[in-house]
C-alpha cells in the first residue's frame, strides 16, 4: 500500500528545526545513532546499508524517517519518524538525538513537527511510542508532547499513546 503520494520526500520547516531526508553526506555524523531493527551501525558502510533499507521502506509506504536539522547551523542533530503501523492508519513514532544536543529542545521541536505531519498530512488515527522504562528523558519528552502511558510491555519497555 503506497501511503506517500509525494513526488519528493517531505521536507518540513519549523521555527527552530526542519525535518528532511537523510543524505549519504550526513552518515559520518550519524553513525552513533544509525539503527535499523534495533541494530546500531558500526561503520559508515553499515549506516549506508541501513539508510538504503530505510529509504526503501519509505518508497514501499511502510515508514518515513527524517533527519532533524538545526535551522541556524544546518547540522543534523538527530532523527525521528514513523516506523510501524502506517498500513493501519497508525504510526509508531521514534526518535534518536546525538548526545551533544541533549536537553536543548531539539527533539521536542522535531517531534512536534512529525506529530503534526502524522495527524494532518498522513491522517493517522493513532500515534504511539515505546521506550525503556528506565529512559527518563524519553518519558519526559513523551509526556511533554501529550503522550499518555498505555501499557507495560514484557521486555521492560513501556508504551505511550498520543492523547486526544
Amino acid at each position: 500500500m503506497k501511503l506517500f503520494q509525494h513526488e519528493y520526500f517531505p521536507h518540513i520547516t519549523g521555527d527552530r528545526v526542519s525535518l528532511r531526508q537523510i543524505k549519504d553526506a550526513d552518515l559520518d555524523d550519524l553513525i552513533e545513532i544509525s539503527f535499523y531493527d534495533a541494530i546500531r551501525a558500526e561503520t559508515v558502510q553499515q549506516a549506508a546499508e541501513m539508510q538504503a533499507k530505510i529509504n526503501q521502506d519509505y518508497l514501499d509506504g511502510n515508514s518515513i524517517h527524517w533527519g532533524i536539522v538545526d535551522n541556524e547551523t544546518h547540522k543534523i542533530v538527530g532523527t525521528c519518524g514513523y516506523y510501524r503501523g502506517l498500513d493501519k492508519g497508525e504510526g509508531e513514532l521514534g526518535c534518536v538525538l546525538l548526545p551533544q544536543y541533549y536537553g536543548k529542545g531539539y527533539m521536542t521541536a522535531g517531534m512536534t513537527l512529525a506529530i503534526d505531519f502524522g495527524l494532518h498530512t498522513l491522517g493517522l488515527k493513532r500515534i504511539w511510542a515505546a521506550t525503556d522504562q528506565h529512559n527518563g528523558p524519553a518519558i519526559k519528552l513523551l509526556e511533554r508532547l501529550n503522550f499518555v502511558k498505555t501499557a507495560d510491555l514484557n521486555d521492560g519497555e513501556i508504551e505511550y499513546e498520543l492523547g486526544k
